[in-house]
């Protein structure tokens, strides 16, 4: 049987077009490093700064993010999970980026930056399958009280850090 010269030339581009996502996956692709996981406990994270309750506030922060990425689970228990994340909030640092104009020791603008350290533990052997540093920053103007203005930018540096995280166990990077 022969193809018609039309119809030839209308099969051409669709066989092109089906080659060319042979090797594409539909849904959540896991790094290698992270095969065999699906499901991941988040125990409040440890805190070595001086900002009272910021490790409940990132915990929840990186919860909210794995659960808003989709690639994985957020496992109710220790125990029902395939690993463990473990993290500790370690620095919260606080840099002048902008002086008030006219004076100079006055600071306008401060940035803002959340350091994370953070390990993934398989729970079924043990073994430590990714150990990171991650940062999340922000920048915030001063209103008044410097304090309650870092207090209120906190957050947002805590969902940039999360943002962080999970891109880069979720994707590999």
């Amino acid at each position: 049987m022969r193809l018609h010269p039309r119809r030839a030339w209308m099969a051409a581009p669709l066989c092109l077009l089906l080659a060319g996502c042979a090797g594409y996956k539909v849904g959540p692709i896991q790094p290698h490093f992270m095969e065999g996981i699906h499901t991941i406990a988040v125990p409040t994270f440890r805190n070595d700064t001086l900002i009272p309750r910021i490790e409940v506030l990132v915990a929840d922060t990186v919860i909210r993010q794995i659960q808003e990425d989709g690639t994985y689970k957020v496992a109710s228990s220790e125990e029902t999970a395939d690993a463990v994340l473990e993290a500790e909030v370690t620095q919260v640092i606080r840099r002048p980026s902008r002086t008030v104009i006219g004076d100079v020791q006055a600071t306008q603008e401060f940035d803002m930056t959340l350091v994370v350290h953070y390990k993934i533990i398989r729970k079924a052997t043990g073994e430590v399958v990714d150990d990171k540093n991650t940062t999340g920053s922000t920048s915030f103007f001063v209103s008044g009280d410097v304090n309650q203005d870092e207090r209120q930018a906190i957050p947002l540096a805590a969902q940039n850090a999360a943002q962080h995280m999970v891109t880069e166990f979720g994707e590999g990077w």
